[in-house]
């Protein structure tokens, strides 16, 4: 009874060694059609509003960017919006 439960014990702290490995990968933008946020992280290595306008133009939407945590570990926050601030026109139709 003993060798099962230290077996059982084994098998499992074998799969949750294997678990943790996978946990540290983050995506470079996390949002949906309503916006998002981009790691800070990139700011010296890729263009962080190219990155965001491509991610709302896949929604048929223009880009706002909010605000920027400047410091380690912090995001920059956007918006995608219909159409942009002071523009007179109708907002965009897209078929999905």
């Amino acid at each position: 009874m003993r060798m099962l439960k230290a077996a059982g014990l084994a098998v499992l702290c074998a799969m949750l060694s294997g678990t943790a490995s996978r946990a540290d990968t983050v995506p470079i933008v996390k949002g949906n059609d309503t916006g998002g946020i981009i790691s800070y992280n990139l700011v010296g290595h890729a263009d962080v509003r190219a990155i965001a306008i491509d991610h709302c133009a896949r929604y048929g939407k223009v880009v706002k960017l909010l605000g920027v945590q400047a410091n380690y570990g912090g995001y920059i926050s956007f918006s995608c919006r219909w159409v942009p601030y002071g523009a007179d026109e109708r907002p965009l139709r897209v078929a999905y």
